[in-house]
């Protein structure tokens, strides 16, 4: 199962924290792991193998969800910060909406986060 996993630069600490506090799951061998640029920058260097796109602003949420739509990616794990403005926004809602035209689960914050990742331990 391939999981995206991108974290505005506000939430890219928690995003790291999130997957080290559920690294039993996103070290199985079936999940296979993208992100945008950055986030994948600091995954890799916390022990997490990644596969990296572009950084966001120069293309990486759109990468992402052309993957969406092209059915590879199963997950979306994005911790936006919705308190700052991103100049990126448009890939972002795109992103967004694709995951919905494809019926993608997308999680925008820990609360949803956690329970997809129980979800997953369940299933």
């Amino acid at each position: 199962m391939e999981i995206a996993i991108i974290a505005h630069d506000g939430k890219k600490a928690e995003m790291v924290q999130f997957l080290n506090e559920h690294q039993a799951v996103f070290h199985q061998k079936e999940i296979t792991l993208i992100s945008t640029g950055t986030t994948g920058k600091k995954v890799k260097k916390a022990g997490f193998d990644v596969i990296r796109m572009l950084s966001g602003p120069l293309g990486g949420d759109a990468q992402i969800a052309a993957r969406v739509a092209e059915g590879k990616c199963k997950m979306v794990i994005f911790f936006r910060d919705p308190l700052e403005k991103h100049p990126h926004e448009p890939d972002v809602l795109m992103l967004m909406r694709l995951c919905d035209v494809h019926d993608v689960p997308l999680a925008t914050n820990l609360a949803s986060a956690e329970l997809f990742i129980n979800a997953l331990k369940t299933s």
